[in-house]
């Protein structure tokens, strides 16, 4: 039977702690630890210790598709993969229509929100990201293990998206009319990133034209946890019209997902992802480019 009341944004580490005490629950948890410019990080990191039951999710192997499309062009750093194959993906790890699947890594939900995007997209809305991630696990004085679990097939279905996505044609179809879009393009990176300054994961610096930045570790409050949904709806309003009119992006569509996430919480659904983001855009001389503030 579906979940009558699932996590579908966050969970704390308590609520978390108590549902994983209950393993006859259907119940999976992913490790989404990652690092840039260390692809084997999470890993190692997952090997050292992990939450009980857990199981290792890679963004690179799992969570992105191939580079390059069938007719040779760059999709992105972290392009998604078919919607059939994640889904595969997503079986392996014991996943029903019905279960609850949390995500988490040590980054404040950098990548755990990529796996929370993802499950939408194909249809599942019982996911949320562990808020706080591994330290607030480890804070509340809950324990580490090395045991792998058990493998389990499970018997998910592709379903309609709960999401929203865009392709580079239609973002460059909104720069038509730059001096009134029809849509608020959100970049999630970092102020220097998106003003073109200390650019190294990607060969060009700058940002699309007429972007607004909204650096994602804005969402979170010191101690790495989200902010109060009412500080959010604040904050996003201040930069967007309506949620609907809005594209998200980062680097490699990863980010952008932490964006889409805290507007979620803000209450604020029905933006859009574009996935392949400044990494696929740049990629063609073509397509404009802005730099500055």
């Amino acid at each position: 039977m579906p979940l009558s009341t699932p996590f579908s944004t966050l969970i704390s580490a308590a609520e978390l702690a108590q549902h994983l005490a209950q393993p006859d629950h259907n119940w999976v948890v992913l490790d989404c630890r990652h690092d840039l410019a260390n692809p084997d990080f999470g890993r190692s990191a997952y090997a050292a210790g992990h939450l009980p039951h857990v199981q290792f999710a890679h963004l690179d192997n799992d969570l992105s598709g191939p580079k390059i499309s069938p007719d040779g062009q760059f999709r992105g750093r972290h392009p998604l993969p078919e919607r059939e194959t994640f889904v595969q993906t997503l079986r392996s790890w014991g996943i029903d229509n019905d279960t609850q699947v949390v995500a988490y890594d040590a980054s404040g939900g950098m990548f755990a929100a990529r796996l929370w995007w993802m499950l939408r997209w194909v249809g599942h809305e019982a996911v949320a990201v562990l808020d706080g991630g591994l330290p607030a696990w480890l804070e509340g004085g809950h324990a580490l293990t090395t045991a792998v679990p058990a493998p389990r097939r499970g018997t998910l279905t592709e379903r309609a998206a709960l999401t929203a996505s865009v392709d580079a044609e239609a973002v460059l179809a909104n720069l038509a009319n730059l001096a009134q879009p029809v849509r608020t393009v959100l970049d999630a990176r970092a102020p220097d990133r998106f003003r073109g300054e200390n650019e190294t994961l990607d060969p060009v610096g700058g940002h699309i034209p007429g972007a607004r930045n909204r650096f994602f570790r804005g969402n979170l409050q010191a101690d790495g946890r989200f902010k109060p949904a009412t500080e959010l709806h604040a904050e996003f309003a201040a930069l967007i019209d309506t949620a609907q009119a809005t594209i998200v992006q980062c680097g490699s569509g990863v980010t952008a997902c932490h964006n889409l996430l805290a507007m979620e919480i803000a209450g604020l659904p029905g933006a859009a992802l574009y996935p392949g983001s400044w990494s696929e855009w740049c990629a063609d001389p073509r397509r404009p480019v802005a730099t500055g503030g």
